[in-house]
């Protein structure tokens, strides 16, 4: 596992899938930042325009060395797991 990649989750309150991708992410010591898409429709403009989606958890991971992110929309937490690998 590396603990250099960067991660972005986008969710919002009261969904329970954001919230095991966040559990997950922190019980295996992964560093992430949160994009809160809660009443805040400019994101989900942001979501559609970047992957044609409006619909939370979006996972993004970076090797950390570039600025290219790879996203997880999957709701599988085995899909999560091979972009963190």
């Amino acid at each position: 596992m590396s603990l250099n990649k960067k991660v972005v989750v986008w969710s919002k309150d009261g969904c329970s899938y954001c919230e095991q991708v966040k559990s997950y992410l922190t019980e295996n010591k992964f560093e992430f930042s949160t994009i809160d898409v809660t009443e805040n429709d400019s994101l989900r403009d942001v979501l559609e325009v970047k992957y044609g989606i409006r619909y939370v958890p979006v996972v993004e991971v970076s090797d950390g060395e570039s600025a290219d992110y790879k996203a997880v929309f999957k709701v599988d937490l085995e899909a999560l797991k091979d972009a963190l690998a």
